[in-house]
């Protein structure tokens, strides 16, 4: 399959313009680190960095939750101290999952463009 696979990029990238082949080259599939340095380019870095900030912000709250909930003995503070941390956990979570379903979102764009190059190199040989 994998032969196959570059037997295909081969026949599209011979297809394409130069700078149409470079294009297709940046499409290639990332790891999470490149995924990751991903998230912070285009329209929405800004709302990334805010993001971020929130993330450490609500992870602080969480370890002085946790600080004080292991750090007292009436039943109300530990009510009190426990709940504290399981919202800034939850929270916490949320600002993950979020720029997790972002990461996926720029994959599944970077696989339609691909799509759209390879649509172009058929129609493109068809037209010959």
């Amino acid at each position: 399959m994998k032969n196959n696979m570059e037997d295909i990029d081969q026949l599209i990238k011979e297809t394409l313009t130069k700078e149409e082949a470079k294009f297709y080259e940046d499409l290639n599939e990332q790891n999470v680190l490149q995924m990751l340095t991903g998230l912070f380019q285009g329209k929405n870095k800004w709302l990334m960095y805010i993001m971020n900030i929130m993330t450490l912000i609500f992870f602080a709250l969480f370890v002085y939750c946790m600080v004080m909930f292991f750090g007292t003995d009436q039943t109300n503070d530990l009510i009190k101290w426990g709940i504290g941390s399981m919202m800034f956990l939850m929270a916490l979570s949320m600002l993950k999952l979020f720029a997790w379903m972002q990461m996926d979102k720029n994959a599944l764009l970077r696989e339609l463009k691909r799509l759209e190059l390879q649509l172009l190199s058929v129609t493109g040989r068809i037209s010959e």
